[in-house]
């Protein structure tokens, strides 16, 4: 760990409820957060290493590999769900030929899904590098992908 995320460290472990925003912190620095990491945040927050890891795997946004290039969530909520996500993320794992928390073999694309971007009226919802994209479908989702190759 480099001395700005042991500041960092320092930091948040003084803080009520600090793991999440250190963990958010760390990804934003390094992108993910490495499960060698833990042993060290753990005896920081005085916490057991599996209640440092059961945060860190209950939230969906925290990632413990280096994330792709470009992150593409699509919704599974049920409002895009009743509009027909299922065939933008059939399309999307075939084009990309990866599962959900998957990344590329070239590295380009994270494949995550999330439920809910508050876009219910549009659905299906993606987005794109955190660039929300409404009422997608199959073509759509794989122009997107195409876009980025």
């Amino acid at each position: 760990m480099d001395q700005k995320l042991l500041d960092s460290l320092a930091f948040y472990s003084t803080k009520p409820n600090g793991l999440i925003p250190f963990y958010h912190k760390v990804q934003e620095e390094i992108g993910y957060i490495p499960k060698e990491f833990l042993p060290q945040i753990a005896s920081s927050f005085n916490l057991s290493q599996a209640e440092v890891y059961g945060v860190l795997t209950f939230y969906a946004d925290f990632r413990t590999k280096p994330p792709g290039n470009n992150i593409l969530k699509i919704c599974r909520a049920e409002a895009c769900q009743a509009n027909g996500c299922h065939k933008v993320i059939e399309k999307a794992k075939e084009t990309l030929k990866i599962d959900f928390g998957g990344t590329t073999a070239d590295g380009k694309v994270t494949l995550l899904p999330t439920f809910c971007f508050g876009n219910c009226a549009n659905g299906p919802s993606v987005a794109l590098n955190g660039k929300l994209y409404g009422r997608v479908d199959a073509r759509k989702i794989e122009n997107l992908i195409h876009s980025l190759r």
